[in-house]
């Protein structure tokens, strides 16, 4: 017997892999933001100093992406939540056509 293929819809997968980002994007941030630590200098290399200055930015960027990424992922997620309603309701459907 011929093994058979799980068929998935693609606005579903895409949908479930918006998901799958939008839960990944704090342990993304997170792992970046431990980063920091290992951007000052250890033992022999003091006299190479890094700015606090250079640290606030990095995490300040860090955190602007990670908030314009989620805001972007949310839009295409009640983006493709509307179609998908759209496409189910036969009244509206019916409406648009």
């Amino acid at each position: 017997m011929p093994e058979q293929r799980l068929f998935l819809e693609r606005r579903s997968y895409r949908r479930r892999r918006m998901m799958d980002a939008v839960r990944m994007l704090p342990l993304l941030c997170t792992v970046l933001w431990l980063v920091v630590p290992l951007m000052w200098p250890k033992g022999e290399q003091v006299a190479e100093h890094m700015p606090l200055s250079l640290a606030l930015w990095y995490l300040f960027v860090i955190w602007m992406l990670a908030i314009t990424a989620s805001f972007a992922l949310w839009r295409r997620i009640r983006r493709s939540d509307g179609e998908e309603s759209r496409a189910e309701d036969p009244v509206e459907a019916g409406a648009d056509a």
